[in-house]
Protein backbone atom coordinates (compact mmCIF):
# COMPACT_ATOMS: atom_id res chain seq x y z
CA UNK A 1 0.00 0.00 0.00
CA UNK A 2 0.76 3.34 -0.74
CA UNK A 3 0.83 6.54 1.53
CA UNK A 4 -1.75 8.15 0.20
CA UNK A 5 -4.14 4.94 0.09
CA UNK A 6 -3.42 4.89 3.66
CA UNK A 7 -4.34 8.61 3.78
CA UNK A 8 -7.77 7.91 1.32
CA UNK A 9 -8.67 4.69 3.82
CA UNK A 10 -8.15 6.77 7.29
CA UNK A 11 -10.72 10.16 5.59
CA UNK A 12 -13.33 7.48 4.66
CA UNK A 13 -13.13 6.31 7.79
CA UNK A 14 -13.15 9.25 9.76
CA UNK A 15 -16.14 10.22 7.51
CA UNK A 16 -18.43 6.36 8.24
CA UNK A 17 -17.45 7.47 12.09
CA UNK A 18 -18.44 11.06 11.66
CA UNK A 19 -21.54 9.26 9.91
CA UNK A 20 -22.53 7.03 12.40
CA UNK A 21 -22.30 9.43 15.10
CA UNK A 22 -24.74 11.77 14.03
CA UNK A 23 -26.44 9.53 13.58
CA UNK A 24 -26.87 7.85 16.67
CA UNK A 25 -27.18 11.38 18.28
CA UNK A 26 -30.30 12.18 16.06
CA UNK A 27 -31.75 8.92 16.95
CA UNK A 28 -30.86 9.92 21.13
CA UNK A 29 -31.99 13.47 20.56
CA UNK A 30 -34.02 14.06 18.09
CA UNK A 31 -36.61 11.54 18.42
CA UNK A 32 -37.75 12.11 22.18
CA UNK A 33 -41.28 12.03 23.08
CA UNK A 34 -42.97 14.73 24.79
CA UNK A 35 -43.96 14.24 28.26
CA UNK A 36 -45.74 16.49 30.72
CA UNK A 37 -43.34 16.70 33.85
CA UNK A 38 -44.97 17.45 37.04
CA UNK A 39 -43.65 19.44 40.36
CA UNK A 40 -45.11 19.52 43.44
CA UNK A 41 -43.76 22.07 46.07
CA UNK A 42 -40.84 22.63 43.70
CA UNK A 43 -40.38 18.65 43.74
CA UNK A 44 -40.20 16.11 40.74
CA UNK A 45 -43.13 14.20 41.44
CA UNK A 46 -43.63 12.14 38.15
CA UNK A 47 -43.03 11.84 34.17
CA UNK A 48 -45.84 11.36 31.80
CA UNK A 49 -45.65 10.77 28.15
CA UNK A 50 -48.38 12.59 26.10
CA UNK A 51 -48.69 9.96 23.92
CA UNK A 52 -50.72 8.13 26.10
CA UNK A 53 -53.96 9.12 27.37
CA UNK A 54 -54.24 9.15 31.43
CA UNK A 55 -56.34 10.94 33.96
CA UNK A 56 -54.18 11.81 37.58
CA UNK A 57 -55.35 12.81 40.66
CA UNK A 58 -52.98 15.07 42.56
CA UNK A 59 -53.45 15.11 46.11
CA UNK A 60 -51.88 17.50 48.50
CA UNK A 61 -50.58 16.74 51.77
CA UNK A 62 -53.59 19.58 53.29
CA UNK A 63 -56.10 17.93 51.27
CA UNK A 64 -56.09 20.31 48.37
CA UNK A 65 -56.31 18.10 44.72
CA UNK A 66 -55.85 18.55 41.29
CA UNK A 67 -56.49 16.39 38.15
CA UNK A 68 -54.62 16.67 35.28
CA UNK A 69 -55.49 14.71 31.91
CA UNK A 70 -53.33 13.94 29.38
CA UNK A 71 -54.96 12.88 26.10
CA UNK A 72 -54.44 13.68 22.31
CA UNK A 73 -50.47 15.07 22.76
CA UNK A 74 -51.65 17.78 25.42
CA UNK A 75 -51.95 18.07 28.83
CA UNK A 76 -54.80 19.75 30.88
CA UNK A 77 -55.99 20.23 34.53
CA UNK A 78 -59.51 19.49 34.19
CA UNK A 79 -60.56 19.93 38.33
CA UNK A 80 -58.75 21.69 40.96
CA UNK A 81 -59.56 22.33 44.62
CA UNK A 82 -58.35 25.49 44.51
CA UNK A 83 -60.91 28.79 45.09
CA UNK A 84 -59.79 30.96 42.04
CA UNK A 85 -59.74 27.91 39.14
CA UNK A 86 -57.40 29.59 37.54
CA UNK A 87 -55.63 26.66 36.64
CA UNK A 88 -58.97 24.92 35.31
CA UNK A 89 -59.39 27.77 32.63
CA UNK A 90 -55.57 27.87 31.29
CA UNK A 91 -55.44 25.98 28.00
CA UNK A 92 -54.23 22.17 27.61
CA UNK A 93 -50.30 22.21 26.96
CA UNK A 94 -48.11 20.08 24.63
CA UNK A 95 -45.58 22.22 23.30
CA UNK A 96 -42.05 22.09 24.38
CA UNK A 97 -41.79 24.81 27.21
CA UNK A 98 -45.42 25.18 27.63
CA UNK A 99 -46.77 24.80 31.13
CA UNK A 100 -49.92 24.46 33.30
CA UNK A 101 -49.51 25.88 37.54
CA UNK A 102 -51.64 26.01 40.12
CA UNK A 103 -50.56 28.47 42.27
CA UNK A 104 -52.83 27.72 45.81
CA UNK A 105 -52.19 23.86 45.42
CA UNK A 106 -48.37 24.56 44.52
CA UNK A 107 -48.36 22.23 41.56
CA UNK A 108 -46.40 23.04 37.74
CA UNK A 109 -46.68 20.84 34.86
CA UNK A 110 -43.97 21.71 32.28
CA UNK A 111 -43.84 19.80 28.77
CA UNK A 112 -40.54 18.65 27.70
CA UNK A 113 -39.28 17.04 24.74
CA UNK A 114 -40.61 16.55 21.28
CA UNK A 115 -41.01 19.61 19.14
CA UNK A 116 -39.44 23.24 18.31
CA UNK A 117 -40.28 25.79 21.07
CA UNK A 118 -42.65 27.75 19.67
CA UNK A 119 -42.13 31.44 18.65
CA UNK A 120 -42.72 33.75 21.48
CA UNK A 121 -42.54 37.34 19.87
CA UNK A 122 -40.61 39.26 17.03
CA UNK A 123 -39.48 42.63 17.11
CA UNK A 124 -38.83 44.45 13.52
Amino acid sequence: MKKNDIILIGILLALSLAAFGGAALYAKLGTRQPQAVVYLKGKEKGRYPLSENITLEIRQEDGGYNILKIEGGKADITEASCPDKVCVRQRPAGGRGESLVCLPNQLTVEIENGGEDGLDGSTN
